[in-house]
């Protein structure tokens, strides 16, 4: 119990703004809401403490710094445990931490290195121009003149992550095991994918490594521009990237001023978006509004640029081809096969009874597909299909979990800069053309063409692999010849045991029967003695021969 003091702290910020309210009527929390009323007694006049639950839960984290921020908008995307308006009220969480002042950046950058600062740069600004939860981020110029961006993590940031992971896993392991809401929140798998997601942000070679794959897969693409990343100049706690000089996404007056087309604008979102999960599997997992920006060069046809490429997410080729799928299916009102898919994917379990499972899903859409495309929020349908889904034991993938996030943040964004989005109309040509050229026998015939390389590479271990197989066969037959064996001779010495048993049985009833007669019977003295020792010695070899 190391983190204690910090345990109590975080215990004494629940009490404040009376989050104990989310455990009302839960089963086995009454000791808990005990405590945390006695500690709030020291917050009675706290004006935190009057807004709406959801506003205090929120407010909370903020007041408990950057890593209870980080795990907000993280639990905010969990939209299959979570009530709509709570996950909103996370997702809104904003990073606004101060910067740190020592030790200076350039000391930090000198130890990160292994250079001078003014080996590196020509300037570099000792003020950050952006502070968030694990970073803070400069400008800075190379000598060569190209104006870069410098992100740094915070000095010891890491030993308090783990140090908070280490306790909110204790806390969610208790509160999940003594509350239903947190079996319904399955807090230990949240906090679980949180400390894998904030672990790896705290390397920032990570990041830079996932900015080249995403600039790669860009490369030229008149749709989105990635920086560039500066590997001289990068270790796993500082970043230095191409300075990038867009209009924030969110800024529609400035978007409008420099004339942008904000119809072509939001399409073009969705079409990146689709491209990242069905052409590249790759896709940029936290394109929240702060991370994205808007080329002013590019007023027709604009051109988006993505920073922050801590967080990413792809899909097995299994999960690809299913939820592409799945979409169709859903496009065109075939829930039979929205639920026979959910089957053979293993997303449900394969006793789910394919009809009442397609019954649930209908009851989800047809209300809403009754409404006009365009009111239709796509990504909310996804979240209520995901809901329904949890009814019949649907496991939660990572995976679809940040899908689902992007989603609704592309979508979002789309209706924010043209709110006659058509996020249907957009995304259904894509995925027709996707599954068309999914089932074209060139494609098909371009997939062999890849695996070939792999067959010829196993052709010269063919003969091996042919004699190894003959081998095993034989072995095995031979080891299936000596069960055989083994197994009649068991039945043989099981035959004579049963036998021997019968056989010891009649001669214990017959000496029974001979002890029964009086010794002084004139009987006994009838037997001639040679007829006597004849019976003896039959019975003998009757019990104990074969």
């Amino acid at each position: 119990m190391s983190y204690l003091p910090r345990l109590m702290r975080v215990l004494g910020v629940i009490a404040k703004y009376r989050l104990d309210d989310f455990l009302i009527d839960q089963p086995g929390a009454g000791p808990l809401r005990v405590l945390l009323k006695t500690i709030r007694l020291r917050y009675a006049f706290s004006s935190g403490s009057k807004a709406h639950r959801n506003e205090r839960l929120r407010l909370a984290m903020e007041e408990l710094g950057p890593i209870y921020i980080k795990f907000g908008q993280l639990l905010s995307t969990r939209r299959d445990f979570l009530d709509a308006d709570l996950a909103d009220a996370l997702q809104s969480l904003q990073d606004n931490v101060p910067p740190f002042k020592s030790p200076s950046v350039e000391t930090l950058i000198a130890e990160s290195l292994g250079m001078q600062v003014n080996e590196i740069f020509s300037t570099l600004e000792s003020e950050p121009f952006a502070s968030a939860s694990v970073a803070q981020v400069h400008k800075a110029t190379l000598h060569s003149g190209e104006d870069v961006v410098v992100k740094i993590l915070r000095p010891g940031i890491e030993a308090t992550v783990r140090a908070d992971i280490s306790m909110l896993k204790w806390l969610a392991r208790q509160v999940e095991t003594r509350t239903a809401i947190g079996k319904r929140l399955h807090l230990q798998e949240v906090v679980g994918d949180y400390e894998k997601v904030i672990l790896d942000e705290l390397d920032l070679r990570s990041e830079g490594a996932n900015g080249s794959q995403l600039r790669r897969n860009f490369e030229n693409s008149p749709e989105l521009y990635v920086p560039k990343v500066y590997w001289d100049y990068t270790s796993s706690n500082v970043l230095v990237m191409e300075r990038i000089h867009g209009i924030p996404v969110t800024n529609i007056t400035e978007l409008n001023r420099a004339g942008i087309n904000l119809k072509n604008l939001a399409e073009t979102g969705v079409n990146i978006f689709f491209t990242q999960v069905f052409e590249h599997n790759f896709f940029h997992a936290d394109m929240h509004p702060g991370n994205i920006f808007v080329s002013r060069e590019h007023k027709d046809n604009p051109q988006y640029i993505a920073i922050d490429c801590a967080i990413i997410g792809s899909l097995s080729d299994d999960d690809q081809e299913y939820l592409a799928k799945n979409l169709l299916a859903i496009f065109k009102r075939d829930y039979r096969r929205v639920a026979e898919l959910h089957v053979e994917c293993g997303w449900v379990p394969r006793t789910t009874k394919v009809n009442e499972f397609e019954s649930a899903m209908r009851s989800v859409c047809e209300p809403i597909f009754e409404k006009p495309l365009k009111d239709i929020s796509f990504a909310h349908l996804l979240v209520q299909l995901f809901r329904t889904a949890g009814r019949f034991d649907m496991e939660v993938q990572p995976s679809l979990v940040l899908l689902q996030k992007t989603l609704l943040n592309i979508e979002g964004l789309g209706r924010q800069l043209y709110p006659e989005l058509d996020l249907w109309q957009t995304a259904l040509p894509y995925l027709e053309n996707w599954n068309s050229k999914r089932l074209n026998p060139f494609t098909l015939l371009g997939r062999m063409k890849d695996e070939v390389p792999n067959w010829i590479d196993q052709l010269p271990q063919l003969p091996s692999l042919i004699v190894d197989s003959l081998t095993r066969s034989r072995q095995l037959s031979e080891i299936n010849a000596t069960l055989s064996r083994q197994n009649e001779a068991l039945q043989e010495q099981y035959k004579a045991r049963k036998k021997g048993y019968f056989r010891a049985g009649v001669v214990a009833l017959t000496l029974a029967a001979g002890l029964m007669i009086p010794v002084t019977s004139p009987a006994i003295y009838a037997i001639p003695l040679p007829s006597l020792a004849l019976g003896l010695l039959g019975a003998y070899l009757l019990c104990f021969t074969r």
